[in-house]
């Protein structure tokens, strides 16, 4: 009889060629660093205690796992969360513009999601979210997804269409052009630094969405306003934050990050640019949540 062959490699190494795909996975389910990387640490404990010595596709099989990881993790979150509209911007992914980036921080930015997008995920239920993720951005196939969601195959692909209507619906694709999504940006800054409210109306879609996500002059707490002018009324409150804005990649997509003078991170600013013009604006000024992210790469 021929003695099976074992894959090379000890099984942290083996594990450790997955982390990248499983660490991208995990932020795309849950949209909180630290979380994937608890799901990530709970999927390593599972595969240590388990015999994989039978299992053809270790890939997939690891995909299973920390996918069923963070579906608990988003049961547990709806159960403790006690406005199920509450609005939550997930962690920014944040990069410099043509600076060096890591080899995993690159798997995860590589057809990045855009925070609006994410930002949808956090509406759906976790059925629908983990359907939608790994069907839509990983082409998991639904029969592969339904035993983990305990839903038959059908169901799965009602679950994932129904999902992609809301995300379609309320996060549109941007402009693929980095360099004219980044024209927008530094028009919509340069129009609040003069206080030029026509300059602004033109850079921002008439149904534009602003969300914020903290404190930010007088939008306290979590905050949605929806409408160009009203969006343009509340830009001057950014115009003190203005000379503190650095040009960054949030999510693959043209944004900026607000450093003070102390060098501490003060906001996150994610816009999606459709046809040229900002359709949404989302801000994150937590500053706990802030303080785990490293701007260490825009401090000059």
């Amino acid at each position: 009889m021929d003695e099976k062959v074992l894959p090379a490699g000890t099984a942290t190494e083996r594990f450790e060629e997955h982390r990248p795909h499983l660490r991208a996975v995990a932020y795309r389910m849950l949209g909180s660093i630290s979380e994937a990387e608890d799901a990530l640490q709970e999927t390593w404990l599972r595969y240590d205690r388990t015999d994989t010595s039978e299992v053809e596709n270790l890939g997939g099989w690891l995909t299973t796992v920390v996918s069923r990881v963070c579906l608990n993790l988003l049961r547990s979150r709806e159960q403790r969360r006690e406005d199920p509209l509450e609005l939550r911007i997930p962690d920014p992914l944040l990069a410099r513009e043509g600076g060096v980036v890591d080899p995993e921080q690159e798997v995860l930015l590589a057809d990045s999601v855009g925070l609006a997008l994410m930002v949808v995920l956090e509406s759906l239920s976790p059925a629908e979210r983990v359907a939608f993720v790994l069907h839509d951005l990983f082409a998991v196939p639904f029969e592969d997804i339904a035993p983990l969601i305990e839903k038959t195959t059908a169901a799965t692909r009602q679950l994932a269409s129904r999902a992609r209507r809301k995300v379609q619906g309320q996060a549109p694709a941007p402009d693929r052009d980095l360099a004219r999504q980044r024209v927008a940006v530094d028009a919509f800054f340069a129009a609040t630094r003069t206080g030029d409210l026509d300059a602004l109306l033109a850079v921002l879609d008439p149904e534009v969405v602003l969300r914020s996500d903290g404190d930010v002059g007088r939008l306290r707490g979590t905050v949605v306003l929806t409408g160009a002018r009203t969006v343009a009324g509340q830009a001057v409150l950014y115009h003190s934050l203005a000379p503190y804005a650095r040009p960054a990649l949030i999510n693959g997509a043209a944004g900026v990050v607000v450093i003070g003078a102390n060098g501490r991170l003060v906001a996150t600013m994610a816009f999606t640019v459709v046809g040229g013009v900002i359709v949404a604006i989302d801000v994150l000024s937590d500053p706990e949540r802030l303080g785990a992210l490293d701007v260490s790469a825009f401090r000059d």
